[in-house]
Protein backbone atom coordinates (compact mmCIF):
# COMPACT_ATOMS: atom_id res chain seq x y z
CA UNK A 1 0.00 0.00 0.00
CA UNK A 2 1.28 3.45 -0.92
CA UNK A 3 0.15 6.59 0.83
CA UNK A 4 0.98 10.14 -0.15
CA UNK A 5 1.19 12.66 2.65
CA UNK A 6 2.29 16.22 2.03
CA UNK A 7 4.31 15.29 -1.05
CA UNK A 8 6.01 12.31 0.62
CA UNK A 9 5.35 8.83 -0.56
CA UNK A 10 5.05 6.32 2.25
CA UNK A 11 4.98 2.59 1.75
CA UNK A 12 3.20 0.51 4.36
CA UNK A 13 3.17 -3.28 4.30
CA UNK A 14 -0.12 -4.96 3.62
CA UNK A 15 -1.71 -7.15 6.25
CA UNK A 16 -0.46 -10.53 4.85
CA UNK A 17 3.13 -9.28 4.72
CA UNK A 18 2.85 -7.96 8.28
CA UNK A 19 1.52 -11.35 9.37
CA UNK A 20 4.41 -13.12 7.60
CA UNK A 21 6.92 -10.92 9.41
CA UNK A 22 5.25 -11.63 12.74
CA UNK A 23 5.17 -15.37 12.02
CA UNK A 24 8.86 -15.47 11.09
CA UNK A 25 9.72 -13.43 14.19
CA UNK A 26 7.73 -15.91 16.30
CA UNK A 27 9.53 -18.83 14.65
CA UNK A 28 12.86 -17.16 15.39
CA UNK A 29 11.90 -16.63 19.01
CA UNK A 30 10.73 -20.26 19.23
CA UNK A 31 14.04 -21.55 17.88
CA UNK A 32 15.95 -19.28 20.28
CA UNK A 33 13.82 -20.62 23.13
CA UNK A 34 14.52 -24.20 22.03
CA UNK A 35 18.26 -23.55 21.95
CA UNK A 36 18.09 -21.80 25.34
CA UNK A 37 16.10 -24.69 26.83
CA UNK A 38 18.65 -27.19 25.52
CA UNK A 39 21.48 -25.09 26.98
CA UNK A 40 19.64 -24.81 30.29
CA UNK A 41 19.08 -28.58 30.42
CA UNK A 42 22.75 -29.14 29.67
CA UNK A 43 23.88 -26.70 32.37
CA UNK A 44 21.42 -28.23 34.86
CA UNK A 45 22.89 -31.67 34.15
CA UNK A 46 26.41 -30.29 34.63
CA UNK A 47 25.34 -28.65 37.90
CA UNK A 48 23.87 -31.95 39.19
CA UNK A 49 27.08 -33.76 38.20
CA UNK A 50 29.20 -31.16 40.01
CA UNK A 51 26.99 -31.34 43.12
CA UNK A 52 27.34 -35.15 43.20
CA UNK A 53 31.13 -34.83 42.90
CA UNK A 54 31.22 -32.34 45.79
CA UNK A 55 29.04 -34.63 47.90
CA UNK A 56 31.40 -37.59 47.25
CA UNK A 57 34.40 -35.44 48.23
CA UNK A 58 32.68 -34.42 51.45
CA UNK A 59 32.10 -38.08 52.38
CA UNK A 60 35.76 -38.89 51.66
CA UNK A 61 36.90 -35.88 53.70
CA UNK A 62 34.79 -37.07 56.64
CA UNK A 63 36.35 -40.53 56.43
CA UNK A 64 39.88 -39.08 56.20
CA UNK A 65 39.20 -36.94 59.28
CA UNK A 66 37.90 -39.95 61.23
CA UNK A 67 41.03 -41.94 60.34
CA UNK A 68 43.29 -39.02 61.31
CA UNK A 69 41.47 -38.54 64.62
CA UNK A 70 41.95 -42.24 65.38
CA UNK A 71 45.72 -41.59 65.23
CA UNK A 72 45.66 -38.98 68.01
CA UNK A 73 48.39 -39.85 70.49
CA UNK A 74 50.59 -41.67 67.97
CA UNK A 75 54.19 -40.39 68.09
CA UNK A 76 55.88 -38.24 65.46
CA UNK A 77 58.67 -40.02 63.64
CA UNK A 78 60.48 -38.45 60.69
CA UNK A 79 59.60 -40.24 57.45
CA UNK A 80 56.91 -42.40 59.08
CA UNK A 81 53.70 -43.14 57.21
CA UNK A 82 51.98 -45.24 59.90
CA UNK A 83 50.38 -47.11 61.27
CA UNK A 84 51.61 -46.36 64.77
CA UNK A 85 53.79 -43.32 64.04
CA UNK A 86 53.72 -40.50 61.51
CA UNK A 87 55.41 -37.40 60.26
CA UNK A 88 53.11 -34.56 59.16
CA UNK A 89 52.74 -35.52 55.49
CA UNK A 90 52.63 -39.22 56.35
CA UNK A 91 49.59 -38.63 58.58
CA UNK A 92 47.53 -36.85 55.91
CA UNK A 93 48.64 -39.31 53.23
CA UNK A 94 47.62 -42.26 55.45
CA UNK A 95 44.23 -40.72 56.32
CA UNK A 96 43.29 -39.79 52.76
CA UNK A 97 44.53 -43.15 51.44
CA UNK A 98 42.10 -44.88 53.83
CA UNK A 99 39.37 -42.66 52.36
CA UNK A 100 40.26 -43.86 48.85
CA UNK A 101 42.32 -40.89 47.67
CA UNK A 102 46.00 -41.31 46.83
CA UNK A 103 48.27 -38.42 47.78
CA UNK A 104 51.96 -37.81 47.10
CA UNK A 105 54.33 -38.60 49.96
CA UNK A 106 55.82 -35.22 50.95
CA UNK A 107 54.12 -31.93 51.82
CA UNK A 108 55.56 -29.90 48.94
CA UNK A 109 54.37 -32.50 46.39
CA UNK A 110 50.97 -32.72 48.05
CA UNK A 111 50.55 -28.97 47.63
CA UNK A 112 51.90 -28.90 44.08
CA UNK A 113 49.99 -31.88 42.67
CA UNK A 114 46.54 -31.29 44.15
CA UNK A 115 44.85 -28.84 41.80
CA UNK A 116 42.03 -27.58 44.01
CA UNK A 117 43.60 -24.70 45.94
CA UNK A 118 41.64 -23.18 48.82
CA UNK A 119 41.97 -19.86 50.66
CA UNK A 120 42.12 -19.54 54.45
CA UNK A 121 38.57 -18.19 54.59
CA UNK A 122 37.14 -21.02 52.45
CA UNK A 123 38.58 -23.95 54.42
CA UNK A 124 36.38 -27.01 54.91
CA UNK A 125 36.99 -30.08 57.07
CA UNK A 126 39.48 -32.40 55.40
CA UNK A 127 41.37 -29.65 53.54
CA UNK A 128 45.16 -29.86 53.79
CA UNK A 129 46.82 -26.73 55.18
CA UNK A 130 50.47 -25.94 54.49
CA UNK A 131 52.83 -23.87 56.63
CA UNK A 132 56.49 -22.81 56.91
CA UNK A 133 57.23 -22.62 53.19
CA UNK A 134 55.56 -26.01 52.57
CA UNK A 135 57.62 -27.58 55.37
CA UNK A 136 54.57 -28.63 57.40
CA UNK A 137 51.07 -29.90 56.62
CA UNK A 138 47.99 -30.51 58.73
CA UNK A 139 44.34 -31.31 58.07
CA UNK A 140 41.61 -28.78 58.81
CA UNK A 141 39.12 -30.17 61.33
CA UNK A 142 36.72 -27.23 61.40
CA UNK A 143 36.00 -24.47 63.93
CA UNK A 144 39.50 -23.00 63.63
CA UNK A 145 41.38 -26.23 64.41
CA UNK A 146 43.63 -28.68 62.60
CA UNK A 147 44.97 -32.15 63.26
CA UNK A 148 48.66 -32.75 62.62
CA UNK A 149 51.80 -34.57 63.67
CA UNK A 150 53.88 -31.60 64.86
CA UNK A 151 57.56 -32.59 65.35
CA UNK A 152 60.00 -34.94 67.04
CA UNK A 153 59.03 -35.60 70.66
CA UNK A 154 55.38 -34.68 70.03
CA UNK A 155 52.30 -36.76 69.24
CA UNK A 156 49.46 -36.47 66.74
CA UNK A 157 47.02 -33.91 68.12
CA UNK A 158 44.42 -31.25 67.34
CA UNK A 159 45.57 -27.64 67.73
CA UNK A 160 43.86 -24.27 67.38
CA UNK A 161 44.89 -22.19 64.40
CA UNK A 162 46.27 -19.15 66.18
CA UNK A 163 48.08 -16.07 64.93
CA UNK A 164 51.42 -17.79 64.39
CA UNK A 165 49.83 -20.46 62.19
CA UNK A 166 48.00 -17.85 60.17
CA UNK A 167 51.20 -15.85 59.67
CA UNK A 168 53.12 -18.91 58.43
CA UNK A 169 50.23 -20.18 56.26
CA UNK A 170 51.29 -20.88 52.66
CA UNK A 171 48.06 -22.27 51.23
CA UNK A 172 45.57 -25.09 51.32
CA UNK A 173 44.23 -27.76 48.97
CA UNK A 174 41.07 -29.84 48.80
CA UNK A 175 41.89 -33.48 47.95
CA UNK A 176 39.38 -35.83 46.39
CA UNK A 177 37.66 -33.49 43.93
Amino acid sequence: MTVTAGGLVLHAPTAPAAQAATTSDTAGVSSVRAVTAAGTAKSAKAARKRAAKIARQKVKAGKALTVAKNQIGDPYRYGATGPGSFDCSGLVQFAWNKAGVKLPRVASSQFARIRNKVSWKNLKPGDLMFFNGLGHVGMYVGKGKMIHSPRTGERVRIDKLGGWRKSSFVGAVRPGL
